[in-house]
Parts: structure tokens; sequence; C-alpha cells
């Protein structure tokens, strides 16, 4: 096993097991993750037998930066993982901070038709290691901090649930990364089940919500998984959420030309969403050479802008970002994937 998969209490109940004291998993952890040291050997104030110990029950790193591509704001992420397989992260810079973007899965099943990532099916899931090295590289190689973390890359969270929400609790923990779970946010495109499992963990993160549609005829055409949990079922479900958890909701809606950016479309949406604790996320598309769709124009998109906020819907236009190197979620790993 990575030592990276691991959470701290598990971490104390392997020293437990081995006749060691637990208060020594914080030692660990602090080594791991505010020394960022790369061997066992490093922590000097282990014993010898624990050390040795350590070096044979666990791993350290077996992620690897393939390739970075750099623009002025933004730095994409090509990994190369221990099976060959691609996974890829995007570091933006904003005014209050960095955030980064990271993938939960080599591939993704949800099918979503505008999508880069969803062409690549899904192979496997990524371990809770395999999402925290993102971040341990990502900052070894900026020499910077990262403040916030998304979960919105290549995958769909919720199709790896156990293995995202120990990531969460890793990355979370005071002596792990220690990012705020205010500063965390976890993107699905509607698995009803999970959102409800979301519910009892008592964890304040974000949640987004990968809407994209106001309808369901729209939303199926683009969005295989709207047959399965459809919007009937979804806005309850989020608006159940909301009330338990007392936390607004981001909804995603990417401008697709002629497809879901009438004003029709606003009406709809406003429709769907009156009266939620929510705000709507407009993202101008980032086109891809394999797929059909198109991104609205600025007058589309500002004038879907105006409905919703002259309806008393907060929305933002998000900020475009890395326009001139492969932006789209999957493209990096696609164009690796056909070489």
């Amino acid at each position: 096993m990575n030592i990276y998969d691991l959470t701290k209490t598990e971490l104390e109940n392997y020293l437990i097991n081995i006749n060691e004291k637990k208060y020594k998993a914080t030692q660990i952890y602090e080594w791991l993750y505010q020394h960022r040291v790369k061997s066992f050997n490093e922590m000097s104030n282990l014993k010898k037998e624990l050390i040795a110990n350590l070096n044979s029950s666990f791993t350290m790193n077996d992620l690897k930066i393939e390739l970075v591509q750099e623009s002025k704001l933004v730095k994409k992420f090509l990994f190369k993982l221990y099976d060959n397989q691609y996974i890829e992260a995007v570091l933006m810079y904003h005014d209050y901070g960095l955030s980064v973007c990271i993938s939960s899965e080599v591939g993704c099943n949800m099918g979503c038709k505008f999508c880069e990532s969803g062409r690549l099916k899904k192979v496997r899931d990524l371990t809770p290691h395999e999402m925290v090295l993102q971040i341990l590289l990502i900052e070894e190689y900026i020499k910077e901090r990262i403040s916030s973390v998304v979960i919105m890359g290549i995958g769909e969270p919720f199709d790896n649930y156990d293995n995202v929400m120990k990531f969460i609790r890793i990355i979370n923990d005071p002596k792990g990364i220690a990012i705020g779970a205010r500063h965390i946010t976890v993107s699905t495109c509607g698995i009803i089940p999970k959102i409800y499992d979301l519910i009892k963990e008592n964890i304040q993160i974000n949640l987004a919500i990968s809407l994209h549609a106001p309808t369901n005829e729209i939303r199926n055409k683009i969005m295989p998984v709207n047959k399965v949990y459809n919007l009937s079922e979804l806005i309850p479900c989020l608006q159940e959420y909301i009330s338990k958890t007392n936390r607004r909701v981001t909804i995603e809606y990417v401008m697709l030309n002629n497809v879901n950016d009438t004003l029709d479309c606003a009406k709809e949406l406003v429709h769907l969403l009156k009266n939620m604790n929510i705000y709507v996320n407009l993202i101008p598309y980032n086109e891809t050479n394999n797929i059909e769709f198109k991104k609205s124009s600025k007058d589309k998109i500002l004038a879907f802008y105006d409905y919703l906020k002259k309806n008393n819907i907060n929305v933002t236009i998000r900020k475009e970002f890395g326009l001139e190197i492969d932006a789209a979620c999957g493209q990096l790993r696609s164009k690796r994937g056909e070489q």
C-alpha cells in the first residue's frame, strides 16, 4: 500500500497493530505533508525499527509528471501512473490564491457529449494517494502552496465515492495538506444516491452540480446520466442537501451554441432553480477538435447572464483559462493516448 492512501486514523491503527504509540502517526504525517520527505529514512525522530516497518509495509511515490503546458494564469499537468495510464490536473492562478482541478478516475463512464474526457471510457478508479500526489507534485513543481482544490477533472467523483471521500479527509487534516473544507469542491453530474450519502458525511465541503441544461429533453441529449437520474429527482435531492447541510450549491452550466444558450433556456433555468440557495456558474465552452459542439457567443452568454441576474438568480461567468493550451478536460490525456 502507498503511505499516502492512509488517513491519520488508519495510520494510528497500523501503529497500534505493530505495538507502536499512535501519536507517532502525527509525526509521520508531519514528515509527509509538512517536510515533504521522499523516503522513510529521512524521518529522523523515528526509531530504526519503526522506519524498517514502514519501509516493509508501504511505498511512497508512483506518480510522475510527464508533461506540463503553461500559459500566463494556468498550468496543465499530465501525470503518468504506475500502470502507464495517464491523468491530468489543471493549476489556475486567481486573485484569491491558487486552485487546482484534479482527476478522480482514469477515463469516465458518464459519456457527456460535450466532454473530451467522456470519449475515453473509464479504465479504473484512482486511489486516494493518486489524488493526493497530484497536489503534492504540483506544489513541488511551482514551489508554492495550493489554497483550494476542485475535484472536477477527468472522472465522475461520485463514481469513485469512497476513495474521493478518503482523499478529502487526508487533504483536510490539519496535519495533512491542511486545506480547509470550504476550500474543497466536489463536482458531480448528479449521482443522486451519493449526494444523499454526502449529506451524512458531516463535512463542510462545497458541492457543485454539472447541470448544463434546464430541461430533461435537452439534458437527455447531452448527458446520458439524466436518463437514470433526471431533473425531477435531482432538484428535490439538492433541496434536501441544502436544507440539511445549510450549504449553498454551485450549478455548473457550460454554454453550448444553439443547444442550451437561448433566452427560453434561461427562463426554464430560472423556473427550475427559483427560491433555492444556489449560484449558477456560466462556463464558456472549451472547444476541441474531436467534438462538434461550439462555444456560445459573448453576446449570448451576456444575455443569458442578464436574464438570470434580473430574475434574482446568483450568477457568475467563469473566467476563461488556458485557451492557448489543451485546456479542455481530458484533452491532453486524449492527445497522448492517440500518439
